[in-house]
């Protein structure tokens, strides 16, 4: 494919995603907020920038050396810029340099600290549904790109599609991020591109081994459990440990597990109580009961991040909740290791009691994080033209192959990551990431729809679990995704102590000596919960879906 095809491919993409463009998805992910006071701190346009051309991009009138901070909200996000060699050829394409910030702890405390002083990042990625966005927009912190983009660089409008602009615009009219990772649901439908992450993982050797046994039951469930405690204890001298799910309490056991169950996000029109169905319920009782057998402890609930990479990189985990883009730098490893059965596969996990198919959250248009520019930027041109560039197809090819002959040639007319750099991306993606700076590495922009189609084929080991999650996402539940209120508002912080509390309950469920206590526990939760203020949070749920389906409709 020629660069002409691909912007012609790239320009149907688009106007597919005019309704609603905008994330391993990871990974569990909640929306934007909704509203916004109106800004009162204005950038002022000189006479030369108001006769900008909307049809070119801006960036290229100024390509002097520029320093920009980017605060990317994710503590385990491991990358710097100036070192590897992608990064280098965009500073010295665009002049800009980019100072990379990760928080140590927490994001939301990080930039809330920020915000407190005032003095805040040039350029700032937080999560889609992190509580300090919304107060990053309600309280004045960031500039509307749309604004910015009036006065300094109207080529963003053609390349951040009018549907991501339109997903997060507030009630005043104005759009103060820009999503990465996004996904329409129309989009989904034509393209078989779902961005399912979500699976459930067992270790391929120890599986079939067993005789591939059925784990879609609390019996087949249990059974599995008790060959794995009897036959298959250890591994290489250390303990297995049987389960883990993904973001334990709030991702893996709650959200997680009822995707898997099927469970339905609203009935007749009103936003449905996940939490006490029925099915979700028992399957918690048979934890508790694997628990009560000894067939599971709770390190899956209390292992650190250090212990779980630990744990994955030595094949100690017999089946994991987890997504499968999670394990894209670990099966290649362990399938090339002594033993080469021993990385992890896809299959049916537990299902209700009608036995049906997981329904897996799909992409979405939320996204997984989304970029502003922040008031304390001091060349905020300089910021949404930079945007601007790694939003439009050059930037994505640059930001995701690097520089043509040098990471990527052109074979067949179509950009093709250099064999040499295919190999790493299998056997060291961390040397990939490091040394060159390409593919994911900086995926703060990363937009689907125009990289992957210049994405290196995906080992079987990888496939494998991507098909599967891919056959399985319920395209059209999006939509639900992070529905629950954010921020500071009354609602809100009911639904934050609502959310604490059942962290601290599920473990105890699971601890729980007999199913009486199970339920006394369980009701005492939900009585909690009342008090609290969850019928306000009904209400919000339900709110937010219907503007949300008023805006797909438009």
């Amino acid at each position: 494919m020629n660069k002409s095809t691909i912007r012609k491919s790239t320009a149907l993409v688009l106007s597919a995603l005019m309704l609603g463009l905008a994330a391993c998805t990871n990974s569990g992910n909640d929306p934007a907020p909704t509203s916004q006071p109106d800004s009162s701190t204005q950038p002022e346009a000189t006479p030369a920038e108001t006769a900008l051309n909307p049809d070119e991009p801006a960036w290229r009138l100024d390509t002097s050396p520029v320093e920009l901070s980017w605060f990317v909200g994710a503590s385990w996000y491991p990358h710097s810029w100036g070192e590897s060699l992608n990064s280098k050829y965009i500073t010295e394409k665009t002049g800009v340099k980019v100072n990379i910030e990760v928080p140590s702890g927490d994001a939301n405390e990080h930039i809330t600290l920020m915000m407190t002083s005032g003095k805040l990042p040039d350029l700032i990625s937080m999560g889609s549904w992190e509580t300090a966005v919304k107060k990053l927009w309600e309280g004045d912190h960031v500039y509307a790109l749309n604004e910015l983009a009036d006065q300094y660089d109207p080529y963003f409008f053609k390349v951040a599609g009018d549907g991501a602009l339109k997903w997060y615009r507030q009630a005043n009219g104005n759009t103060y991020g820009i999503p990465n990772d996004s996904y329409s649901p129309n989009l989904m439908h034509e393209t078989g591109m779902t961005a399912a992450n979500q699976t459930f993982l067992v270790r391929k050797d120890l599986y079939e081994e067993m005789g591939k046994p059925d784990l879609s039951t609390p019996d087949g469930f249990l059974g599995a459990l008790q060959t794995i405690k009897d036959q298959y204890s250890e591994y290489k001298g250390q303990a297995i440990s049987p389960f883990f799910a993904q973001g334990n309490v709030p991702y893996g056991m709650t959200e997680y597990l009822q995707n898997l169950l099927a469970v339905p996000h609203e009935k007749d029109g009103k936003v449905y109580d996940r939490i006490t169905d029925p099915d979700y319920v028992n399957w918690l009782k048979t934890f508790r009961t694997a628990y009560e057998r000894g067939l599971i402890n709770v390190d899956f609930l209390v292992d650190s991040d250090t212990q779980v990479e630990e744990k994955t990189n030595n094949a100690r985990y017999f089946m994991m909740v987890r997504e499968w883009n999670g394990m894209a730098a670990v099966n290649p490893m362990l399938a090339a290791s002594a033993n080469p059965d021993s990385y992890y596969i896809a299959v049916d996990g537990p299902q209700n009691s009608k036995g049906d198919s997981a329904k897996l959250f799909p992409g979405n248009m939320d996204g997984w994080m989304v970029t502003m520019i922040s008031k304390s930027v001091k060349n905020p041109e300089r910021a949404i033209r930079f945007l601007t560039y790694l939003a439009s197809e050059e930037g994505q090819l640059d930001l995701f192959l690097g520089k043509e002959g040098e990471t990527w040639d052109s074979t067949s007319g179509k950009p093709q990551l250099k064999p040499e750099l295919v190999e790493l991306l299998s056997s060291d993606i961390e040397k990939l990431e490091k040394e060159y700076g390409v593919m994911d590495t900086y995926w703060m922009m990363r937009n689907p729809v125009i990289i992957n189609q210049w994405r290196p084929e995906k080992s079987p080991v990888i496939k494998q679990m991507e098909d599967f999650a891919n056959a399985q996402a319920d395209i059209d539940s999006g939509i639900y995704k992070g529905l629950d209120p954010l921020g500071d508002s009354e609602v809100a912080v009911a639904w934050s102590r609502i959310a604490q509390n059942w962290e601290e309950v599920l473990p105890e469920l699971i601890t729980a000596k007999d199913n009486t206590a199970f339920d006394k526990i369980f009701e005492s939760f939900l009585s909690r919960r009342d008090s609290y203020g969850f019928a306000q949070v009904m209400e919000h749920r339900q709110a937010e879906l219907d503007a949300r389906k008023a805006k797909m409709a438009e």
